[in-house]
């Protein structure tokens, strides 16, 4: 099942080797710079081959000097990312997704069976009962999908760490995509794509610019603020009636463009987003993994930031994504663009006719026309680019928002990776792993529908559990808690790359977004004109303005705004009576409990006390554990929280530093290393005083079971 990258295992730990560059198309008149010039300031010297100990030991006579040279520095692209027992921990999440997967449909199986046996013994149809079971089993499909799909990298993930050596090294044309960012934020970014350790003369870094900002292009064009010969800044016309295709537009533009410059076309295509700042390191890290396989069509770094509020409340990051989705991904060969960062070989941009149009998450689609042409992609797990996450609440929807629509924009596209032309050389994993992804953000739909089941239910004084008889309901306890202390345990090693508390964050946040995403969806796919449905508008995450700056002490809107703007503009109101309707229904089922004449004067028959005949009607209501409504409430608090407690975060002169430059031109600022780190404060032990209560009391009744 495991696909393993080509063509360096064989090499021991800072081994090199020789890779032929016979297989690329000739590039010998490119020339990056405008002017060509002895060097670039600011750019640390690469080695020759002649000044790499490592390669003299095994050189040859017949070596040919345009070969390109390859390190393997580790056996693991993410050494440096998770300790060795970490490592060897989480691989054995296959085996805890099992017995998770296992114990949870144990679970409800029986309760399907019980409740057939319940109705019969009444001769009556528990109609609530059915709607919660068949919406749990709805939001259950993608998550089981996910743990199948996951369980197949038995072997684990087996990507090393390399480097590209020296100067001899093959074409690049790197594009910076921009379109009403801050001119000051973007022209960094440009600066750091200059200084990145790559000879001048062989790399351009161009800005494409879809705002036409006049500041912008002065900034790159003035030779007094940057000593820079190979970046360049273009604008493409836009014209009233013709569809310009948002980015997808605009790396097209730039691909044509590249045609047009000396020396032609670079043999890689690199991207970059407005504020993603590169490390210096960023191309030599990646192309080696494709100049290795000559299959390889992309290799794509994760995103991460240095503007992260403390504690998240929002769940920004993207950890659980690129620190476990997209490692299992790639371990099966089905590595997604993550939107920046990326390296492109040219030939396979050609084979697919450049970037598709028709979807605002042209990257995924880009990644998954390459697979279905037959081509492969990487996913290197490495810190190679650091960015900026949204400002402000608005931005943080929009940009999700954007994302899901993307997503589902793309798997019609591809026909949710099944079947069609565009898919037709996909691997049956590859196949899988695009259906398991894009039909995912359908199921937010039946997400939502879960939020309301269990408050509905109550309000209708129906029980969450039919049972028949005391043995049925002892037997669905211990289930039941088998099946929470295994989902724990899984949840536990499967967060290890991302963090625990990032983990169960990110967990919360589905639960809190889930309206968002289902109105999007519902919005854009399913409601006709005339109620409301509209295409989807394309925003830019960087020029999405903060018009509370929320996050900024000194210019923070008042609280009043905050709310008006959140609860009724961001529709946060919809959270809010949720958190009501639920605690609303919590009381009332509880008040029918304390006044039931049944569990007062309980039936002989039924030999049971009063007080056991009240704690059993609790717990077969709103005591079921792991009580959802209570997970839910707390999970739908984060945006409220938000409006009334916004987190402070520092301004970027404070997150940045500037890189000191000997001589002329204006260098680099990079992230510093405190910003780079993600920062908590004690709240996230609330959220886990909140877990241990819910699993303590699941022991409670798990005891209490062998006493009924």
């Amino acid at each position: 099942m495991l696909r393993e990258p080509e063509g360096t295992f064989d090499l021991q730990i800072n081994e090199v080797r020789r890779v032929s560059a016979y297989s690329f198309p000739s590039d010998a008149n490119f020339d990056g710079r405008k002017t060509p010039s002895v060097g670039e300031l600011g750019r640390k010297p690469s080695l020759y081959p002649v000044e790499i100990p490592e390669l003299n030991l095994v050189a040859r006579a017949d070596d040919d000097p345009d070969d390109f040279i390859i390190q393997r520095l580790a056996a693991h692209d993410d050494i440096d990312h998770m300790a060795t027992w970490k490592r060897c921990l989480y691989a054995t999440s296959p085996l805890w997704g099992v017995l998770t997967l296992g114990a949870y449909f144990a679970y409800l199986v029986m309760r399907i069976i019980i409740t057939i046996h319940a109705q019969r013994s009444v001769n009556k149809i528990f109609g609530l009962a059915w709607t919660f079971i068949v919406v749990e089993f709805g939001v259950a499909i993608p998550m089981v999908m996910h743990r199948v799909w996951s369980m197949l990298i038995i072997r684990g993930r087996r990507r090393p760490k390399l480097r590209l050596l020296g100067n001899q090294v093959p074409s690049v044309d790197a594009i910076i995509t921009c379109c009403g960012e801050d001119d000051e934020l973007v022209f960094n970014t440009a600066l750091a794509a200059c200084n990145v350790d790559y000879p001048a003369d062989r790399f351009r870094v161009m800005v494409l610019d879809d705002g036409a900002s006049a500041g912008l292009k002065a900034l790159v064009e003035d030779p007094n603020k940057h000593t820079f010969s190979n970046m360049y800044y273009y604008s493409r016309p836009k014209y009233p009636g013709v569809p310009h295709h948002f980015k997808a537009g605009n790396l097209n533009y730039a691909l044509a463009q590249t045609k047009l410059l000396q020396g032609g076309a670079a043999n890689f295509f690199a991207a970059l987003d407005a504020d993603m700042i590169p490390t210096k390191d960023w191309l030599r890290a990646l192309l080696p993994h494709m100049l290795q396989d000559t299959k390889c069509s992309m290799a794509c770094p994760p995103q991460q930031f240095y503007n992260l509020p403390k504690d998240d409340l929002l769940c920004q990051s993207l950890d659980t994504f690129v620190h476990i989705s997209e490692p299992v991904k790639d371990a099966l060969g089905v590595a997604w663009c993550t939107g920046s960062g990326y390296v492109m070989r040219r030939d396979a941009l050609d084979s697919i006719g450049n970037f598709p149009l028709g979807s605002l998450a042209e990257d995924v689609c880009t990644s998954s026309m390459f697979l279905g042409a037959g081509w492969n992609t990487a996913f290197v797990h490495e810190p190679l680019q650091f960015g900026t996450v949204p400002d402000s609440f608005t931005g943080h929807l929009k940009q999700r928002t954007r994302w899901t629509i993307g997503t589902i924009q793309t798997s019609i596209k591809l026909r949710f990776c099944l079947f069609g032309p565009l898919v037709k050389q996909m691997s049956i994993m590859q196949k899988l792993s695009g259906f398991v992804y894009t039909i995912s953000s359908l199921f937010t739909i039946f997400l939502v529908m879960s939020l309301f089941t269990v408050p509905v239910v109550l309000y209708q004084g129906g029980t969450m559990v039919p049972y028949a008889t005391r043995s049925q309901l002892v037997l669905l306890i211990r289930l039941n808690f088998i099946a929470m202390i295994t989902g724990r345990i899984n949840e536990f090693v499967t967060y290890l790359p991302s963090g625990y508390f990032v983990g169960q964050r990110d967990a919360r946040s589905m639960l809190w977004m889930a309206p968002y995403h289902a109105m999007s969806v519902i919005q854009s796919f399913l409601l006709p004109s005339w109620l409301g449905g509209k295409i989807a508008v394309f925003t830019s995450s960087g020029s999405l303005s903060s018009e509370l700056h929320e996050r900024d002490a000194t210019l923070r809107a008042p609280l009043v705004r905050r709310l008006r703007v959140i609860l009724i503009d961001c529709k946060a109101w919809l959270h809010l009576v949720y958190i009501c309707f639920a605690l609303g229904s919590v009381v009332l089922s509880v008040y029918r409990v304390a006044v039931s004449k049944k569990n007062k004067y309980p039936d002989p028959a039924r030999n049971v006390t009063s007080a056991e005949s009240y704690l059993l009607d609790l717990l077969t209501h709103a005591g079921w554990p792991p009580m959802l409504w209570l997970v839910c409430v707390i999970s739908c608090w984060a945006p409220i929280q938000y409006a009334l407690f916004p987190p402070t975060v520092p301004s970027v002169d404070v997150l940045l530093e500037r890189e000191e430059r000997k001589e002329g031109g204006l260098s680099p600022a990079y992230p510093t290393e405190e910003a780079k780190r993600a920062k908590q404060s004690r709240s996230h032990i609330l959220h886990e005083i909140q877990y241990t209560f819910l699993c303590l009391y699941q022991a409670v009744v798990f005891a209490w079971s062998f006493y009924l």
